[in-house]
């Protein structure tokens, strides 16, 4: 078995890239956008967590965790999120004969990337990969069209313009670049 290397660092700031166990084609993730919301709020409840910047895609999500001072167990908190996402939308899909023998759904990678943050450059050029991921994947033609995208939030804040990454052009075309590029 693969022994999965971790930076594990009490308090530490990750970003991280999960994926559904199908990614062409699949909607699973914005077709159930309630049922990971809720997986998601009853999963910070038990185990807390900052979510400093997200996005949902149909096949996958990339977001940014802080953890609590004296907790690096993103891990646990994915398995469990996983588990409540799973059982709360309804079974049906394929599953490989591995996952039937594990008793396992055939919704999620096993698998997630995760990556520790090092500093705010680090932080900053990753939440721009995130906010601009919709456009960079063809689900949007503007970062501000993606409904699920913690990029909202950070216009309010004034974090961002409501431009940001992009405006469409009548001719369908997208103007402009992610911040930095």
């Amino acid at each position: 078995m693969t022994d999965y290397r971790r930076v594990r660092v009490p308090g530490g700031t990750y970003f991280f890239t999960v994926n559904a166990a199908v990614r062409v084609g699949n909607t699973l993730f914005t077709d159930h956008i309630d049922a990971l919301r809720d997986a998601f709020r009853e999963v910070r409840h038990r185990h807390p967590f900052v979510i400093d910047a997200m996005v949902v895609l149909p096949e996958n999500l990339h977001c940014i965790w802080r953890l609590p001072d004296d907790d690096a167990d993103f891990s646990r908190r994915w398995r469990l999120i996983k588990a409540r996402f799973s059982r709360l939308v309804c079974a049906g899909e394929a599953r490989t004969r591995s996952r039937a023998r594990r008793g396992e759904r055939g919704l999620w990678q096993r698998r997630f990337w995760e990556h520790c943050i090092r500093d705010e450059d680090d932080w900053v050029r990753h939440v721009d990969y995130i906010h601009y991921n919709p456009v960079k994947h063809g689900w949007a033609r503007c970062v501000a069209e993606w409904p699920y995208s913690s990029f909202h939030r950070f216009v309010r804040a004034g974090v961002y313009p409501v431009d940001w990454g992009g405006v469409p052009e009548s001719d369908g075309l997208v103007v402009g670049e992610a911040r930095g590029d």
